[in-house]
């Protein structure tokens, strides 16, 4: 009750002041204190639906209000996260004090223009305008349409969740933002079972403008449905190397867990033996790759106008006709590295520090189509989306959430247990075909990093052909 209240406290003390005003008053007051000083206050509500088998396991509403302050003092931060908007300024003291107990450190920001805007919502079909218990009844008819599609299903999930943010934010450079967005995104997955085998299968979707993203999903449920059935039946894939095609989720989620990661500047900085590895200019792939990670794909997750320090976001190139270009950085690995800020310096919510983390990463499309791509492979694996996977620096490995046999340049099979490994470097090099249809993934999970996790992220590719795979099976 006493937190109830405190909550309630706290809406009347942003609604009688203005929180922007508010956020100038505290930077104001400290700026003289620090080389740097910014605050960050976050009103999140969301909404949350999830069946487990034929049961409405979750259904929720929550509404969070709280803030932070991060500070530049001798060269070292002091953060605080903090949920009691009254005491405010004792927090800020707070991290001053934090700062200067680490003593005298070295951090340079690279310089960015002040920036004053107030990014309003623009979306499709807002969320917030569907009760909740329409929301409840769509997930549930999806749901009865997996546990009744056959007996072989024998269990099932359904997720769905949006979240409302808007946040304020304010540095002492001048820079002071509003910003609002939306998150939706959910999945179906259809579980079946014969014997001690057991197979899934799923459909996922999202958006951060469109409700409608959640809405006509029967035939892929019912598609959903039908390959979890097959994949008890398909037999496993014959390990070995193979020429395979990867689809456009695979493509994606590739590209951002495999090579993203490797291009986040805080994981390079400090960090010799892969400096070595991703030095700009060096060769990754032919002349028709290209890679990048982009904020400003609207109708993606990872959209977003500003980050989490205020800086614009871009369209990063990565990997230009094959040649490594560029990096994803917040303003302090730009500043160490001598390079330009991406607006890539990202928080999962207010309990955290911003630090680099990818938007959108996408490979971009080709011009070769799907059957000129498969035609003069005798024997090769068609890899279809993912059930994730493992990387350690440079080396990876994948699972395929199914896969298909190509024989004599025909999609033949399905195949079961189909895990692709390698390294991310020499797998790169071997993509010698790109797709022409190139697509966007929207899944409701999010990418973790520095226990922030799920941050919402989006992948973006089209089919892309990679020789001499090694191809983990029977």
């Amino acid at each position: 009750m006493r937190e109830a209240l405190r909550l309630a406290d706290d809406w009347v003390h942003l609604k009688k002041n203005n929180v922007r005003n508010l956020i100038r008053d505290i930077v104001k007051s400290f700026k003289a204190r620090c080389e740097y000083v910014e605050v960050r206050i976050e009103e999140t509500t969301e909404t949350s639906v999830r069946f487990s088998g034929k049961e409405l396991e979750i259904i929720s509403t929550k509404t969070e209000l709280g803030g932070c302050v991060r500070c530049l003092v001798n060269g070292s931060w002091g953060f605080v996260s903090f949920n009691d908007l009254l005491e405010i300024e004792r927090f800020a003291e707070m991290a001053v004090s934090h700062a200067r107990l680490l003593g005298r450190g070295k951090t340079v920001l690279a310089e960015v223009q002040p920036v004053e805007d107030d990014v309003a919502l623009s979306l499709k079909k807002d969320p917030r305008g569907v009760r909740l218990d329409q929301k409840v009844s769509l997930m549930r008819s999806y749901n009865d349409l997996i546990n009744d599609y056959s007996p072989q299903i024998t269990s099932s999930t359904g997720i769905y969740f949006d979240r409302y943010h808007k946040i304020s934010f304010g540095n002492s450079e001048g820079t002071n933002i509003v910003q609002e967005k939306m998150d939706v995104a959910g999945m179906c997955s259809a579980i079946c079972a014969e014997g001690n085998r057991t197979r899934s299968q799923r459909i996922t979707f999202g958006s951060n403008d469109d409700y409608s993203c959640a809405e006509g999903l029967e035939e892929r449920v019912r598609g959903a449905c039908q390959n979890a059935i097959l994949q008890l039946r398909a037999p496993k894939v014959k390990s070995g190397r193979y020429t395979v095609v990867a689809d456009p989720a695979l493509t994606g989620v590739f590209i951002h867990e495999a090579f993203g990661h490797l291009s986040e500047a805080d994981n390079v900085y400090e960090n010799k033996p892969l400096q070595e590895l991703m030095t700009i200019g060096a060769v990754y792939g032919s002349e028709k790759l290209n890679v990048y990670d982009t904020g400003l794909r609207i109708g993606s997750r990872g959209y977003l106008k500003y980050d989490d320090e205020g800086v614009p976001t871009e369209k990063t190139y990565l990997i230009r006709e094959g040649k490594l270009v560029g990096r994803l950085h917040s303003r302090e690995t730009a500043g160490a590295m001598r390079e330009k800020p991406t607006g890539n310096a990202r928080a999962m919510n207010y309990h955290f520090a911003p630090i680099c983390r990818m938007r959108n990463t996408c490979v971009q499309a080709g011009d070769v189509s799907f059957d000129e791509m498969i035609k003069d492979i005798d024997l090769g694996v068609y890899a279809v989306n993912t059930t994730g996977g493992q990387t350690s620096h440079e080396l990876f490995t994948f699972g395929a959430e199914r896969g298909y046999m190509i024989r004599k340049g025909k999609i033949a099979e399905m195949v079961r247990d189909v895990t692709l490994s390698g390294n991310v470097f020499t797998t790169l090099k071997n993509i010698d075909a790109i797709g022409n249809d190139q697509t966007l993934h929207n899944g409701p999970g999010g990418c973790g990093k520095a226990s922030q996790m799920p941050l919402p992220v989006s992948e973006e590719g089209p089919h892309i052909r990679i020789r001499d795979v090694i191809i983990g099976g029977e």
